[in-house]
């Protein structure tokens, strides 16, 4: 666990769930991130633009232009940088192979780890069978997903003034929910045998918004968290190595807004899930339609 505030040099890095457009969005979080994180390949693995929220009504204050402008930057100056659209802005996959200011767009990638393995790279709503087949579902989950994250703030303002720990409403409320409905608790076996078929050694993805690294049934499952709650990324180091990394460490902090600098934590080492922690993952994942 890191104290510095010095720049991290990785191979690849992979960032998904952004919702840029949402008020739920920590994307003065994400600016601060990708300040002190550098790779030669960045990877959006969908769902960075939430055109759900956009078309509802517009909210696209100055950080979600400055994560833009960063990116963009990051490009020019020679970063690679893939766009694979998600079920939120799936207005880019008409696009497949366009660039936009040096960002490439795909559906989905296979990505080879500098140690030879091969990793499927997709954002995994074409597994979630309400986004796939009831899309009026998938919205109204949506919403009830940010009705959980307004409440979630808050909750968190008031516990704050009271000198209480960082409690996630939002996150509880999807516990709840999995353990009524049990509705996507097969997401990640689905998404492992998309893999297998595949023929690669793992899968890489993001859509549930539990960041997690784990090995099931020989297969790598790696997903990338989000940057609405949990503030995570992945990143590939240059022997292959793979590193789950949370910046959420400011979540606590009561002057969060307007970040200037990296605060302590940087990193959280790969965790491989035992399997009697497997269910009690799999009951975070967010409500129908993220």
């Amino acid at each position: 666990m890191s104290t510095h505030a010095d720049t991290r040099q990785f191979r690849t890095l992979f960032i998904s769930d952004v919702h840029l457009g949402s008020k739920a969005a920590k994307a003065d979080f994400l600016i601060d991130f990708l300040r002190y994180h550098e790779a030669e390949t960045i990877v959006l693995v969908g769902d960075i633009v939430d055109g759900w929220r956009l078309k509802r009504s517009w909210y696209w204050p100055q950080d979600c232009n400055d994560v833009v402008q960063k990116l963009l930057r990051k490009a020019r100056k020679g970063t690679r940088i893939i766009y694979i659209p998600g079920n939120h802005d799936e207005f880019l996959r008409g696009f497949p192979g366009s660039h936009f200011g040096g960002i490439e767009v795909a559906e989905r990638i296979v990505h080879e780890a500098a140690d030879g393995k091969k990793y499927l790279v997709l954002h995994g709503d074409e597994f979630d069978v309400v986004v796939r087949n009831a899309r009026l579902l998938a919205y109204l989950g949506d919403w009830a997903y940010d009705t959980a994250i307004a409440i979630n703030i808050l909750l968190a303002a008031v516990r704050r003034r009271l000198g209480m720990p960082y409690w996630s409403f939002s996150a509880w409320a999807k516990l709840q929910v999995k353990q009524a409905v049990n509705f996507i608790g097969e997401f990640q076996k689905v998404v492992v045998e998309e893999a297998r078929r595949n023929g690669v050694d793992g899968v890489i993805c993001g859509h549930i918004h539990h960041a997690v690294m784990d090995e099931i049934d020989g297969i790598r499952y790696i997903n990338t968290g989000d940057w609405v709650e949990s503030c995570t990324a992945i990143a590939e180091h240059h022997d292959g190595r793979f590193e789950l990394i949370s910046w959420d460490h400011l979540i606590q902090t009561p002057t969060a807004k307007g970040i200037t600098r990296a605060a302590n934590t940087l990193a959280i080492p790969l965790r491989v899930a035992k399997p009697a922690e497997a269910d009690a993952e799999a009951a975070l994942v967010p409500s129908v339609g993220h």
